[in-house]
């Protein structure tokens, strides 16, 4: 085994990603027959792709899990071929996208993305794995891309070529304006691209309503509690957490570093903290979000699974479970006394994706992490009208306005607490005297 462990030293994660990929390739021919599947691919290929579009329910298991075997594929392709090295933000691209595979990206729509960033790279005398990361983060918008060839009236195939244009240019901007947007949020947000991807698609859906042509949300969730997919998910987190141990040598030290850190970007828990506890963390984090959809009595359609995929993903860059819980249990509270409840699907997903909002909680403690939580159930509810669903990372766009509202209120309101000890503390000094 030890020798085992030297000769992947160093190539942990590229392994365990690819394992991954492996993982998705068996559920997805566990799950149906060939041509079932290929059947279900082709289906999801030609759909539209707006939210909230399950695919579990709009073509079945196996075709869902192959398209996110090949969208994780893919990405893992573009990450060797640039030799990037497999840090925690590189886990979160790759895992955001293999989670996506199951509602909203295929891997025929995201490739317009990728070339308008190669493009971006090239004029800017760049090469591309320096923008790498924008490019896997910013297929969000690939039902945008989908979505035009249905609505706009020229009729194929230039619909199609108009299309795939728009993916470039989505592709060429999305790196200036996410340098832009991270600014604005200061890193409370771990899912920037997602904050400045809804920017951008409020642009384009307005533009596109000004010449008459209205996109509309939509509502495809796959009911209920399939056993295999949950007892496929905590399987996958403890080998998750194995992997992890085995790595760390058993050593707890790493992960209680994790534990103590606010998680505000740039968080990168590999880099800080090595790939042994980073993975243990993942697996931890997994869990916490199955058990919750367990207790909540909520449903592990596709969304659910690949929300759960991407903030595993994103466990290895600024998300654990002490700076997840306080605003877990913000959106929680927020369905005891407002109209949703908590298995309302959009609310759901807003209790997984809260983790975006983890690192107020870090920096600022467990009550800024409940309001951060509360404020962020109850906006990512109206967010997507705004762009009718183009967005995948709706849950993004809104953390991006709560921390833009929280962090400056917070961080004044710590200041006055300061000053105001400061005062008392001289005021004392001086009667002492």
């Amino acid at each position: 085994m030890q020798k085992v462990l030297d000769r992947i030293d160093g190539k942990e994660l590229r392994y365990f990603s690819l394992f991954s990929l492996l993982v998705l390739l068996i559920a997805a021919f566990a799950s149906g027959t060939p041509g079932e599947t290929a059947a279900g691919l082709i289906k999801i290929i030609i759909s539209r792709d707006a939210l909230i579009t399950d695919y579990f329910e709009l073509a079945g298991y196996g075709a869902a899990f192959l398209n996110a075997a090949m969208v994780l594929g893919l990405s893992i392709g573009l990450v060797l071929v640039e030799k990037i090295p497999f840090t925690g933000l590189t886990m979160a691209a790759l895992f955001i996208n293999a989670g996506y595979g199951l509602w909203g990206k295929n891997v025929l729509n995201i490739i317009p993305v990728f070339l308008g960033t190669a493009i971006y790279a090239r004029t800017h005398g760049a090469r591309v794995n320096r923008y790498i990361y924008t490019a896997l983060f910013g297929t969000c918008l690939a039902p945008l891309i989908t979505e035009m060839i249905f609505l706009l009236p020229f009729g194929q195939p230039w619909n199609f070529l108009f299309s795939v244009s728009a993916g470039i240019f989505i592709g060429f901007i999305l790196p200036s304006l996410s340098v832009h947007a991270a600014s604005m949020h200061m890193g409370y947000n771990l899912f920037n691209v997602g904050f400045s991807g809804g920017i951008l698609a409020f642009v384009f859906v307005s533009i596109l309503r000004a010449f008459g042509m209205e996109s509309e949300s939509v509502l495809i969730w796959k009911e209920g509690r399939n056993i295999l997919i949950v007892a496929g998910l905590l399987t996958y987190f403890g080998l998750s957490i194995a992997f992890g141990l085995l790595i760390a040598r058993g050593q707890s030290k790493g992960l209680l570093k994790i534990m103590k850190r606010p998680g505000r970007a740039v968080s990168d828990f590999v880099l800080m903290d090595g790939a042994g506890p980073t993975l243990i963390n993942m697996g931890m984090v997994g869990i916490v979000c199955v058990i919750y959809i367990l207790c909540i009595r909520g449903d592990f359609s596709g969304p659910v699974v690949g929300a759960i995929l991407s903030i595993y993903g994103f466990s290895a860059f600024g998300i654990h479970i002490r700076n997840y819980l306080p605003v877990l249990a913000g959106v929680f509270l927020s369905t005891l006394l407002t109209v949703y409840t908590p298995i309302t699907p959009g609310m759901q997903l807003a209790a997984i994706f809260s983790a975006g909002l983890a690192p107020i909680a870090g920096q600022f403690g467990i009550a800024a992490g409940m309001i951060a939580g509360f404020l962020h159930a109850v906006i990512v509810m109206c967010t997507a009208q705004m762009y009718g669903g183009l967005n995948l990372y709706n849950n993004g766009f809104s953390a991006g306005w709560v921390a833009i509202f929280v962090v400056p209120l917070v961080e004044s309101f710590i200041k006055y607490k300061r000053e105001r000890g400061r005062k008392n503390d001289d005021s004392r000094g001086k009667k002492g005297c």
